[in-house]
C-alpha cells in the first residue's frame, strides 16, 4: 500500500476518532495487516503495535481539543486509568509473544460477539426507559414526565481487564468503553468523547511495551521500518492524514441524532469484522 493511500485512510482515522472514539487503532489494525502483508502471518502482530503508536498520539490530540466540561464526567476516574494502563501494558506483553493467528482470530471473534451483543442486548440501541418519579399522581390527567437517570461512572475494577484485552488486539479500548458508558447513560457524543482520555490510558503502555526491543518478529522478512514491532512509516502517514481532521471536527462537530450514531457506530464494527477475515 502506498504513501497516498495510507493518508487518505488517515483521514477516515480522524473521523473515527471523534465520531466514535476509535482513536484511529480499530481502523489502523485491518489496514496495516494489508500494509505489511509481506511479514505473512506477523503482520498483525505488527499491526497491533503500530495501531497502539498511532491511537497515543490521536487519543491524546483529541483529548486535548474536548470541553472541559465533557472531561469532568471522568473526575474521579484516577483509579480506572491506572488500572487500564497496567492491564495494557499485561496485554501488549502476551501480544509479543503470543501466536499470530490467535491474535487475529481473537480480535474477529471479540469485535463479531461485540456487534451480536450491541444488537441483541437493550441498553446501547434501545436506551433503557429512564426511571419514572416516585410517589402517587395527583388523579387523573396526563402521565407526569420521566425523569432521567444520572450517567453512572466505570467501576475501576474493569479498567485492568479492559486495558489487557484492547491492547492484546489493538482496539484501544472503545469497543469495550463506549458500549459500556452508553449503558451507564451517557450519549453517543459524550461517551465517544470519554472513550478517547480511556483509550490513551491503554495505548500509552502498550506503545511502549511495543516499541522495545530490537528488530520486528523472529523470522520474518527484514523490514526497515520497523522499530520494536511498530512500524514507523505507516503510523506517520495514518496520523498525517488523521491530526487535520481530529482538529477540524473537534472545533465544528457534525450534529448526528443519537440512534442514528449508535447504528453507524455498530455498522463500523460488522465492516472492520468482515475485513478481517483471512
Amino acid at each position: 500500500m502506498d504513501l497516498v493511500a495510507l493518508l487518505g485512510i488517515g483521514l477516515l482515522t480522524g473521523a473515527t476518532t471523534v465520531l466514535f472514539g476509535f482513536g484511529g487503532g480499530f481502523v489502523a489494525v485491518p489496514v496495516v495487516v494489508w500494509a505489511d502483508a509481506a511479514l505473512g502471518t506477523d503482520a498483525i502482530r505488527v499491526a497491533t503495535a503500530t495501531s497502539a503508536v498511532v491511537m497515543v498520539v490521536n487519543a491524546a490530540f483529541a483529548t486535548a481539543v474536548t470541553p472541559r466540561r465533557v472531561l469532568g464526567a471522568l473526575r474521579g476516574g484516577g483509579p480506572l486509568l491506572a488500572l487500564l494502563g497496567a492491564g495494557a501494558a499485561a496485554g501488549a506483553l502476551a501480544a509479543r509473544h503470543a501466536p499470530a493467528g490467535l491474535i487475529r482470530w481473537a480480535f474477529v471473534g471479540y469485535v463479531a460477539l461485540t456487534v451480536v451483543d450491541l444488537l441483541l442486548r437493550p441498553g446501547f440501541l434501545r436506551p433503557h426507559a429512564p426511571a419514572a418519579p416516585a410517589g402517587p399522581t395527583a388523579g387523573p390527567g396526563p402521565e407526569p414526565e420521566p425523569v432521567a437517570r444520572a450517567p453512572r461512572p466505570l467501576p475501576a475494577l474493569v479498567g485492568a481487564p479492559v486495558g489487557a484485552v484492547a491492547a492484546f488486539l489493538g482496539v484501544g479500548g472503545s469497543v469495550m468503553t463506549v458500549p459500556a458508558m452508553r449503558r451507564s447513560g451517557h450519549t453517543m457524543q459524550v461517551a465517544t468523547a470519554l472513550a478517547n482520555p480511556l483509550t490513551l490510558a491503554v495505548a500509552l503502555p502498550a506503545a511502549v511495551v511495543f516499541l522495545g526491543g530490537t528488530g520486528g518478529p523472529a523470522g520474518a522478512p527484514a523490514h526497515p521500518d520497523l522499530v520494536g514491532l511498530v512500524d514507523l512509516r505507516a503510523a506517520a502517514a495514518l496520523l498525517l492524514g488523521a491530526l487535520p481532521v481530529i482538529a477540524v471536527l473537534r472545533r465544528r462537530p457534525p450534529r448526528i441524532p443519537d440512534r442514528v450514531h449508535a447504528w453507524t457506530y455498530v455498522a463500523l464494527l460488522g465492516a472492520v469484522t468482515v475485513a478481517m477475515l483471512p
